[in-house]
């Protein structure tokens, strides 16, 4: 690689708007980056997504593939 033309990459602290806060690093030299959504909050990550069925198609998908079951611990 050319030498001088590269970034540097610093630690970076990421806050996001439901207050968690971690490390990473970055190429942004203020050391600070603030974020609308993590993986703290988001629904997705928390479980709380919600599926929104436009026309039938979930159901639809469901009917010909059948619903996925939970897998359980058999331990």
């Amino acid at each position: 690689m050319k030498s001088g033309i590269h970034p540097e990459y610093v630690p970076t602290t990421v806050t996001c708007g439901c207050g968690n806060t971690f490390t990473t690093r970055s190429t942004k030299t203020s050391g600070n980056i603030t974020v609308e959504i993590c993986s703290s909050c988001h629904p997705f990550y928390t479980g709380k997504q919600k599926i929104l069925d436009t026309g039938g198609r979930v159901a639809r998908f469901e009917a010909r593939y059948g619903k996925r079951q939970k897998k359980t611990d058999a331990k």
